[in-house]
């Protein structure tokens, strides 16, 4: 957890803010014993420590794992998200992912008796790479939750252009985008751009829904309701479409 918290992984409030010190040795090892730290015993294989900065942590994948045992689903799909994403080198100064499902997958299998290793295949199941945050990994789930197809992650208005609006969700066939806008999206710069990027799919006729914190506050109940309703017109949309071209 405390390799989790100095790495800035996504984790839920009540383990982001707390102030344990969590400090694991191999088996072979004696346990931790000091006031204020959390001691634990733990099967380490080759390359899932490292040395950062002068200490030595866990890495992002090993991270992940120990965390499964304590972790919901969801909160380890948003963490696994995180940790697969592809980086914007412009901005985070890196070019790789931290990892790949792959990998992890790897990493799991060679811990089949670890606790938490099957919620850890669970959330490989529902990772994918593409979710920039995690408030856009809990709307996903919820969509497929809801029984909805699964949307796709960063989808690009023109594909063919290698800087087009893109939307953080969407189903490309239905001309449905969702854009899931969070606290710095109330910057008048970041409005502005958001604008220009919603009025660029409307123009293309694609229906743009805007979902925030307070959905995600509500379960993303009213956002579902509206993806839905848009789903369906545009399948009632094709419907009519496809009468017009039978009729000329």
């Amino acid at each position: 957890m405390t390799a989790a918290r100095l790495r800035g992984s996504i984790l839920p409030p009540w383990l982001s803010d707390s102030d344990e010190l969590h400090l694991s040795k191999p088996t072979a090892f004696p346990g931790a014993r000091r006031k204020g730290i959390h001691g634990h015993r733990v099967i380490v294989k080759p390359g899932e420590v490292e040395f950062v900065e002068g200490m030595w942590l866990s890495t992002w994948e090993r991270t992940w794992l120990d965390l499964a045992r304590q972790l919901p689903l969801n909160d380890l799909v948003a963490m696994g998200d995180q940790i697969i994403r592809v980086p914007r080198p412009e901005l985070e100064g890196r070019e790789r992912a931290y990892s790949t499902v792959e990998d992890l997958r790897g990493l799991v299998g060679r811990h089949p008796n670890l606790q938490g290793v099957v919620r850890a295949r669970q959330a490989l199941d529902l990772m994918r790479v593409g979710s920039d945050s995690a408030p856009e990994t809990f709307l996903r789930l919820s969509i497929l939750d809801a029984g909805l197809p699964e949307p796709e992650l960063q989808v690009g208005l023109r594909p063919a252009d290698p800087r087009p609006p893109s939307a953080d969700l969407g189903f490309r066939q239905r001309k449905v985008a969702v854009q899931y806008d969070g606290g710095h999206h109330l910057f008048e710069p970041q409005r502005l751009s958001d604008h220009r990027r919603d009025k660029a799919f409307e123009a293309a006729g694609w229906a743009v829904i805007i979902v925030d914190k307070t959905d995600m506050e509500d379960g993303f109940t009213a956002a579902i309701k509206k993806i839905k309703k848009a789903l369906r017109a545009s399948v009632s949309d094709s419907t009519v479409a496809a009468g017009f071209a039978e009729e000329a």
